[in-house]
């Protein structure tokens, strides 16, 4: 309840007829209220006086000004009586908000700042959802749109709703308009990577997070955040030839080596296998929705290193019995389905994609891992050691007969003298 000491002085104000005057009291007795943020009665203070200079007594013409200079005040308030103020008034200014949008635009923005000191992140992108942007009443610029959406879109990555901040985001993307502003750009590819990485489109996302790395005007630890980022989402990326793309890429810029997560980057991109350790010292820096289990009952993280464990391992045989592979893929048993029957369905699932080449021989247990030696040729599992073996005789026999008429065209009776008859 409002103190009687400002009870009083708003009776008086509004039986003033003097319109002028009336307008100077009114802003005297806010200062006056804002000048004491510790007394008990500040909010209820306020929410009188906002009662009073929104009343029918006082004209939508008169009342803007005084609006304008009650919302300006607030900003230099606590933020728990800003928020106590600012729920009430965002509600008062609901029966006029055809003729106040710019103040209401304004008391949504304080209020939403008010929130975000608060660590109440989902309500002050609610509190800034609520301002209308496509208003015929005042005239928004397509920058200042998307300045508000991307704040909204950030607001809900703080608490991890992508579901929310996909859409807003959407909201960029579909504008008539490129994006100029640099900084704008920035915290749009920042957002867009953040909501691949949730969505688990890691590959995207890697390349997202290279391109924040890459901007101009970013910090150089930023930018080795995000280049951090880049090559996490990579190495948690299916295998494949994409992922290898985009892994060689990562291995070649220079600031990688600065990396943390260079080593496990170094590993994958030479095909090389991946211990346990070396897996749970890279799990530890993964955020937790990074963590999370899919549908098969284990982590991204698991599968990604499964199927690069499996594709090194192709590197280094021409066949492998499915348990064996099993064994090295780290593979356990579970109900009815054996470690090597694991391993078999995901070097099928591999080939089935195109992101492994070979053959599966069900009825002996055995995988046949393609080759990719030069001259070899197109590859099948039967008989791959006696085709790179014709292969090694082939060159040889082709150096000799270099040797051969090299020797005829520098010494032609020598040449002539041993030839056999």
């Amino acid at each position: 309840m409002a103190s009687p000491e400002v009870t009083s002085a708003l009776a008086t104000i509004e039986s003033n007829a003097n319109q002028q005057e009336k307008s100077w009291q009114y802003n005297e007795l806010v200062s006056k209220i804002i000048s004491s943020p510790s007394s008990p009665a500040i909010s209820p203070n306020l929410i009188a006086f906002l009662s009073s200079i929104l009343s029918e007594s006082i004209g939508v013409v008169a009342s803007r000004p005084l609006l304008d200079n009650y919302i300006k005040s607030l900003r230099s308030l606590p933020a728990p009586i800003i928020i106590d103020v600012g729920q009430h008034a965002i509600s008062a200014l609901q029966s006029r908000s055809t003729s106040v949008e710019e103040q209401d635009a304004a008391l949504r923005e304080i209020l939403a700042d008010a929130y975000e000191s608060e660590d109440d992140y989902i309500a002050a992108a609610k509190v800034l959802q609520g301002i209308h942007l496509d208003s015929s009443q005042r005239l928004i610029s397509d920058d200042s749109k998307v300045r508000m959406w991307i704040r909204i879109v950030r607001l809900y990555l703080e608490e991890d709703d992508t579901t929310s901040a996909e859409t807003f985001l959407n909201r960029v993307k579909n504008m008539p308009t490129k994006i100029q502003d640099p900084e704008l750009k920035l915290h749009f590819q920042l957002s867009q990577a953040r909501i691949l990485d949730a969505r688990r489109r890691f590959l995207e996302a890697s390349q997202e997070y290279l391109n924040v790395s890459l901007a101009p005007g970013v910090d150089e630890g930023d930018r080795l955040q995000a280049l951090s980022a880049s090559i996490i989402c990579a190495v948690l990326a299916p295998a494949g030839p994409q992922r290898s793309r985009t892994l060689s890429r990562l291995y070649k810029d220079d600031r990688s080596t600065s990396i943390d997560v260079y080593g496990i980057l170094e590993k994958i991109f030479m095909d090389r296998l991946l211990t346990a350790e070396e897996v749970k010292a890279f799990a530890a820096k993964l955020a937790p929705h990074q963590l999370a289990q899919t549908a098969e009952g284990i982590t991204v993280l698991d599968k990604a290193v499964i199927e690069h464990n499996l594709l090194a391992a192709s590197r280094l045989y021409e066949n492998i019995q499915v348990e064996a592979l099993g064994a090295i893929l780290g593979l356990k048993a579970s109900g009815d389905v054996t470690a090597g029957e694991k391993a078999e369905a995901y070097a099928a699932r591999m080939l089935e994609q195109g992101r492994l080449e070979g053959t599966i021989d069900q009825i002996e247990g055995v995988i046949y891992f393609d080759s990719e030696i030069p001259g070899v040729g197109p590859t099948g599992s039967v008989g791959r050691s006696l085709r790179i073996w014709d292969a090694g005789v082939q060159s040889l026999a082709e150096d000799v007969e270099r040797v051969a008429a090299a020797i005829t065209d520098q010494f032609p009776d020598f040449a002539i003298a041993q030839t056999v008859r």
